[in-house]
């Protein structure tokens, strides 16, 4: 079982399709396979940058590729839900058992309000999950419509994540228009994100940075 095998998964693509369909109701951000493509890839450079070997690279790019496919049940649980999912669609593939326990146990502790990163293929996915903010996730296209959470990822113009091996340093760097939304509105939404970040750099022996329009913040 390879990356490109999962991507184009039928299950595992129905779901997400089913998932956006909820989410746009719901009005959430985009989680679709946009995001998780974007998340696979940032999990395998994080993972990379510090010298982990292809396999666990691959472990952690199946993991960010499935991660969100709990949507389709519901968002709340989203990642539990998720993580039975995969366990299902695994089955039928030839992981081995280890591979396929550490994929699932990353999805299922990959959402902050109770997930926990404890490996680095959990590690590197909950990074770059919740690394991933940026404008193009908004789906609302009125201004006036707006909550908290399309505001703060709207006002987000540019965004980049730094991996540095000599440093043992984890940075993501945000420019945020803060005429849109102010570092308040931002902090109430990310924190627990980013002390999320935190703890998950620490597991790859780093430590977690954000700096927003050139200032350290954290």
């Amino acid at each position: 079982m390879k990356y490109e095998d999962i991507i184009s998964n039928e299950e595992v693509l129905a779901y997400y399709e089913q998932g956006s369909a909820i989410l746009d109701s719901l009005g959430y951000t985009d989680h679709s396979t946009v995001h998780t493509k974007l998340v696979a890839k940032k999990s395998a450079d994080i993972l990379e940058a510090f010298g982990y070997d292809q396999h666990v690279i691959e472990l952690a790019k199946i993991a960010g590729f499935m991660h969100d496919i709990g949507n389709a049940v519901n968002r709340h649980h989203h990642a539990e839900y998720g993580a039975l999912l995969a366990n299902e669609i695994l089955k039928e593939t030839d992981l081995a058992l280890s591979d396929r326990v550490r994929i699932v146990s990353a999805i299922a502790n990959h959402d902050e309000s109770d997930g926990v990163a404890s490996d680095p293929v959990s590690a590197a996915l909950i990074i770059a999950d919740k690394t991933d903010v940026r404008r193009s996730r908004v789906r609302e296209k009125d201004p006036m419509l707006f909550d908290v959470h399309d505001r703060v990822n709207h006002a987000v113009t540019s965004t980049r994540l730094r991996c540095g091996l000599e440093e043992k340093r984890i940075t993501l760097y945000l420019t945020v228009d803060e005429e849109i939304c102010t570092m308040y509105e931002y902090f109430d939404i990310f924190l627990d994100r980013m002390t999320m970040c935190s703890h998950a750099a620490r597991i790859l022996d780093a430590r977690f940075s954000l700096k927003v329009n050139g200032q350290k913040v954290l």
